[in-house]
């Protein structure tokens, strides 16, 4: 008896440690992936060389490597700053070989950010062992025969998460000429191009090349030598409803004493307010427009049935009815369907006539495919109207993009994704 039982109680133990050892490695799992997911979020904030004042953030030529010093915090004001703790550092030519690191030095972590900003300015070859000799203090000369460089700082000794800046040295030699390139960001609230909005973005991401690259954030205003050839470029921001309307990249040549400035346009797109025809053709649809007193307004419209005939005026049950009923086949047909939604949404009011959207292919876009929500519905009921007794705008026919066009212009504004936003939306790099 005592046998069963104490076989029994070993059974019992055994099942208790498996059952105790899969929860532990199941935590143990769980805890190396959310270490895992944590540590691949990417830094915020950023480093920049400077001088000893340590009093500017566009500082990146310098007479010898014990001239460049290393500060860091918020890449623009009202920016997230850096992560407050330690930071190991090492320079690299700007491909990546290694010069000097911090990284088996009596202070390792040498950088510390407090409150999302560097504690202080450190001088850059005094917190940094040479590659070539660990012992001695500083680091190598980069064999760029531009005298280029590039500085590090991570939270991890291997730097796969890292901030990085570009500098340049000169040892023992002048200063070459220089010139001054300037780069401004605007918001095109009123879709031209042209920086006449009033709206300057602070913050947005660019890069200044000529054989290696300096990352910097809009306004940026940096000395570079001269004369040479750059690229200055913008990124694109992680939102994808932001649209380039300028050119981008911008090449030109910078002169001695030169200053250039580049500037870049964007705007972004959202909601306007449109509804669609799912919305027009129910019963919520059907109370706005019998309250309203909207449905003679719209059959006021060419409105084009499928055999092109014109849709006249009908009762509301076969207006709806219309409205869901439209195909693409005769495009003239399903154009109608998306001009009398956006004519229901203006005369509702809840879409601005005079709101710019995204129009390209149409005769009413500027240059740059913007044209208001008036000058599209003008546009398409004179299409419309063109074709006297029956319209038929099949496949083949001249006037079939243009058809098309417009007919997409209005969709997606009846869905509410391309109006052009009055102000800057939220962006992130």
């Amino acid at each position: 008896m005592n046998t069963k039982t104490n076989s029994r109680s070993r059974k019992s133990r055994t099942f208790t440690s498996r059952i105790t050892f899969i929860a532990l490695a199941a935590f143990t799992l769980l805890t190396i992936a959310a270490t895992s997911a944590f540590m691949a979020v990417p830094l915020t904030g950023a480093i920049f060389t400077t001088g000893v004042s340590c009093d500017g953030t566009n500082i990146n030529i310098f007479t010898d490597k014990d001239a460049v010093y290393l500060d860091g915090g918020p890449a623009h004001p009202g920016a997230a700053g850096l992560p407050d703790g330690s930071y190991y550092v090492q320079v690299t030519e700007p491909g990546g070989a290694l010069l000097g690191t911090s990284v088996g030095t009596g202070n390792p972590t040498p950088v510390t950010v407090l409150n999302s900003s560097f504690l202080t300015c450190y001088q850059l070859s005094g917190i940094v062992n040479k590659a070539s000799d660990s012992a001695s203090q500083g680091y190598d000369d980069t064999t760029n025969g531009g005298g280029e460089y590039k500085v590090w700082i991570s939270p991890t000794s291997t730097f796969d998460q890292a901030k990085t800046d570009n500098f340049k040295v000169k040892n023992g030699e002048p200063i070459p000429p220089q010139g001054d390139i300037s780069v401004i960001k605007f918001y095109d609230a009123n879709a031209n191009g042209i920086n006449d909005d009033g709206q300057l973005i602070t913050g947005w991401k660019v890069r200044i090349q000529d054989s290696i690259d300096f990352i910097r954030f809009t306004p940026v205003a940096i000395t570079v030598f001269a004369p040479d050839d750059y690229t200055v470029s913008e990124f694109d921001p992680s939102e994808t409803n932001w649209v380039h309307t300028t050119t981008n990249p911008v090449a030109f040549s910078l002169g001695i004493g030169e200053v250039k400035t580049v500037e870049f346009g964007n705007l972004c797109l959202g909601p306007g307010g449109g509804l669609t025809l799912g919305f027009w053709s129910n019963k919520n649809g059907a109370k706005v427009i019998t309250n309203q007193n909207l449905l003679s307004a719209v059959l006021g419209q060419c409105l084009r049935k499928g055999d092109g005939s014109l849709l006249g005026n009908v009762n509301l049950a076969t207006f709806q009815s219309f409205l869901l009923g439209a195909n693409a086949s005769n495009m003239a047909n399903m154009l109608s369907s998306q001009l009398a939604a956006m004519k229901l949404n203006v005369l509702s009011g809840g879409v601005s006539g005079n709101a710019l959207i995204y129009a390209p292919g149409t005769n009413s876009a500027n240059a740059l495919g913007y044209a208001t929500v008036n000058a599209v519905m003008t546009e398409a009921n004179t299409l419309l109207c063109s074709g006297g007794a029956n319209l038929l705008i099949l496949s083949g026919n001249p006037d079939r993009p243009r058809a098309e066009a417009l007919k997409t212009a209005l969709d997606k504004a009846n869905n509410n994704l391309t109006f052009v936003q009055g102000g800057p939306c939220p962006f992130t790099f």
